[in-house]
């Protein structure tokens, strides 16, 4: 490239600058020849100095742009050849046309040129027809960052292992933090003397504090009930491995000490804040024991949780200490509104609508204005009976009322009491959950990861056979005397009649006690009987489904309706898993059908060996060990049918890994 210095337009100035003092020298001759010689003499001195200067800077920018030429192509084949970083050319069939000696060095005695790129990597064939400009990719054990320039079909590799296994350290050092919580230690301890008691607590912190040791974990017991246990992920992963046996180990040997002791543990882990870990342990504490208890919950800080655990049903607590602070909390905060709105599922059922009843009670009780919202169009076949009775009762019937109704005439100091659900997703009506602030939640089913959020109290029990129970225990301890219409006690016991299938599932003694006290209140059991009867219709189409049954060699029995454009009320679905459940070798069943266009009801019973909440909540759903159901959307009875099995295979071989 030609200089500067060689264009004509930098001499250009120049010979007028020339010019000029040639004139002016030619001026001065003329006038006089002394001056003028000097002049002359000057002038050409500054003209021969001017430019050598010229010539010499022209001869030192060129060895100057000579030396950079020189400098950039040594550096150029240093990174070509020499630099700690791959370089790859391909051709258009995707065959390597050359590399660079430090990538080729990974390789070995291997040959590389003209090998197919997916016979050295199937990701990075990937990489280029996908269009995606960096990866990480795995080549002869080591991890390299693969940044793709598709329009010169070049590939760098920078080796990331040492930062991989860098990084890998630095996260499974991370610090987890644990809660660990003996369910009902303190209420086994009480009926205990004080050797046995002795020997309990010996037992307990013995076995904890071996296994503590045994896996290198640091262990403070901060109360009678409660642990502390702080660890790291690498220590988490070797637990989760064992599907957390210490479950079972603190379970078989308070057996033989003739004692139902179960531990539960809250784990926190994923992020670096000490404080916010706590709260994510003690969150992952709350959901274990929001789901009976007997589990491990961690959560991390992206929101994800596991279980583990949660194969036994939940013990019964012989106390009602919980249930008359609650009854009394739920007063004041009744008092402090100024209406309660009760809602429940989508397409309620008995339980739902006698505890919606219940809380309405409450609410009268307390001189509140109460109404139960609900979808007209949702009542079942299994709930006209009861529909038709309340209808009866005109002041009772006038508090149901729709949810567009509700949305009208709620205000901010509104109290919302969510009954027999504790997912936000299957409310009756979300709108008017996202209206109100103030909400209170009353459930028998398992918490689980969809929870509502920041409810003002919760009252999930898991033990209880039905939400019509724990809303009975909360009427109990209501302040004042009170009377209850034969339809409100009678929806109550209908409720819990219904859940515990005639008081054979699910039913303790407190279910009785409740039962008891429904009966003192005025419910009528014949009238019981005569909402629960089944038409004609409606045991032809239960017998439909035991005729469709596929009873596996492992027990767990499915049926499914036979036809795609028929519809059945859940009801219907539920009780079909029942009769199943009754057949011999049948340990589980599950019944399949369409509820509506658009969506598959699954409803799923056993007798406890098999754990039918976890095969739900792997659909979507939950319930409990033995009572659940999901519903499918837009899908077909044979899709729902093939993602059970697949549901029922994944929880088989999870049970027997354990």
């Amino acid at each position: 490239m030609p200089s500067f210095f060689e264009k004509p337009l930098f001499f250009y100035p120049l010979y007028a600058l020339i010019g000029v003092i040639a004139a002016m020298i030619g001026f001065l001759l003329f006038y006089n020849w002394v001056i003028g010689c000097i002049s002359a003499i000057v002038a050409g001195c500054l003209l021969f100095f001017f430019f050598y200067a010229v010539k010499r800077l022209k001869l030192e920018l060129e060895h100057s742009i000579s030396d950079l030429t020189f400098r950039l192509k040594k550096a150029g084949d240093e990174v070509f050849m020499k630099m700690p970083i791959g370089i790859m050319l391909i051709n258009d069939q995707f065959a390597v046309e050359w590399v660079n000696p430090f990538l080729a060095s990974y390789f070995k005695n291997d040959k590389l040129v003209g090998r197919p790129l997916d016979e050295i990597s199937e990701t990075l064939k990937v990489l280029f027809q996908k269009g995606i400009d960096s990866d990480i990719v795995t080549l002869q054990n080591r991890k390299f960052r693969v940044i793709v320039k598709k329009e010169e079909r070049l590939l760098y590799f920078f080796d990331e292992t040492d930062h991989t296994e860098l990084k890998k350290q630095y996260e499974s050092e991370r610090i987890v933090l644990a809660y660990i919580f003996l369910d009902n230690y303190d209420e086994i301890a009480q009926g205990l003397d004080d050797q046995k008691r002795s020997n309990l607590n010996s037992l307990v912190t013995s076995i904890l504090n071996k296994w503590a040791v045994d896996n290198g974990i640091f262990l403070k017991r901060v109360s009678s009930e409660r642990f502390i246990a702080v660890f790291n992920e690498k220590i988490l992963a070797e637990l989760e491995k064992t599907k957390f046996s210490i479950l079972d180990e603190v379970r078989e040997k308070a057996v033989i000490q003739n004692v139902s002791l179960t531990l539960s543990i809250g784990i926190g882990a994923g992020i670096k804040d000490l404080s916010e870990l706590g709260h994510l342990a003690q969150s992952s504490l709350d959901l274990a024991l929001g789901r009976g208890g007997d589990q491990v919950a961690i959560k991390r800080g992206n929101g994800k949780v596991k279980f583990y655990g949660g194969q036994t049903n939940p013990i019964e607590k012989r106390t009602r200490v919980r249930a008359r602070v609650i009854s009394h909390a739920l007063k004041e905060i009744i008092r402090e509104s100024d209406k309660v709105f009760i809602m429940g599922h989508k397409n309620p059922d008995m339980d739902s609508i006698g505890s919606a009843i219940g809380i309405l009670k409450v609410a009268q009780i307390n001189h509140k204005e109460g109404f139960i919202v609900v979808n007209h169009e949702e009542f079942g076949q299994g709930l006209q009976k009861l529909v038709e009775e309340v209808k009866k009762d005109a002041e009772l019937w006038s508090r149901f009322i729709t949810p567009d109704e509700a949305l009208n005439i709620a205000t901010d100091h509104s109290l919302l009491v969510i009954l027999d659900t504790n997912k936000p997703s299957m409310v009756a009506e979300q709108k008017l959950l996202s209206e109100i602030d103030h909400v209170v939640v009353i459930d028998h089913h398992r918490r689980g990861e969809e929870f509502i959020q920041d409810p003002l109290l919760v009252y999930i029990e898991p033990y209880a056979s039905s939400t019509s129970e724990l809303v009975t225990e909360i009427l109990v301890y209501q302040p004042a005397e009170f009377k209850m219409s034969t339809i409100e006690a009678t929806a109550l016991l209908a409720g819990i009649t219904v859940d515990t299938k005639c008081f054979t599932l699910r039913t303790g003694s407190r279910t009785f006690d409740a039962a008891s006290y429904l009966r003192s209140k005025g419910a009528d059991t014949i009238l019981v009987q005569k909402l629960l009867k089944e038409d004609i219709q409606q045991f032809v189409q239960r017998a439909k489904f035991i005729q469709n049954t596929e009873i596996m060699n492992n027990g767990v029995a499915i049926a499914k309706a036979d036809r795609e454009d028929e519809y059945y009320d859940q009801v219907i679905i539920a009780q079909a898993a029942d009769t199943l459940l009754s057949m011999n070798g049948v340990l589980a069943s599950f019944v399949i059908a369409k509820r509506d266009e658009h969506t598959v009801g699954i409803s799923a019973r056993s007798l406890g060996d098999f754990n039918v909440q976890l095969i739900m909540e792997a659909l979507g759903g939950g319930g409990h060990l033995t009572n659940a159901a999901t519903q499918l959307e837009h899908v077909t009875i044979n899709e729902a049918e093939k993602r059970l099995k697949e549901a029922v295979q994944q929880y088989l071989e999870g049970r027997n890994e354990e």
